[in-house]
């Protein structure tokens, strides 16, 4: 059986890393091996970004992790299309910016999840795309 495509927030990937809660940790572990996983390099960077400012990782430590995300699934770049798209979105749905372009990231890959805890759980989006908070319940 095919595993269904979804794509995947940067928090979920950063609750791998972090001690604080070990029950956020084991639902974002679960949730990447059920599913065919894709990420953008807007995923990345955003890591990056919490791993220097919020938790001061030492970079060796910062890049095996951005290894270890990068092999979770496929990585898709951010193009002008994946930009344009997510504009349409933010007009539509009134996220953050930068949500709307992972919403659109995960959209062009045809993904039917987008796993997350900063978006409205169960929401449809486009009418292909639904929001998932695995960490909901």
């Amino acid at each position: 059986m095919m595993e269904s495509k979804a794509f995947v927030d940067t928090n979920v990937f950063a609750y791998l890393y972090t001690d604080d809660e070990p029950e956020k940790r084991e639902c974002a572990v679960n949730a990447i091996n059920a599913f065919d996983c894709f990420l953008s390099t807007q995923t990345l960077n955003e890591f990056c970004n919490i791993c220097t400012k919020k938790w001061r990782l030492p970079l060796s430590d910062i890049r095996r992790a951005l290894k270890r995300i990068y092999s979770c699934g496929t990585l898709l770049p951010i193009d002008f299309g994946t930009i344009d798209k997510a504009l349409d979105l933010y007009e539509k749905y009134n996220y953050s910016y930068y949500d709307c372009l992972m919403l659109a990231s995960a959209i062009n890959a045809d993904c039917e999840y987008i796993l997350s805890e900063d978006m409205a759980d169960g929401q449809i989006i486009e009418g292909c795309l639904k929001i998932l908070n695995i960490f909901a319940g």
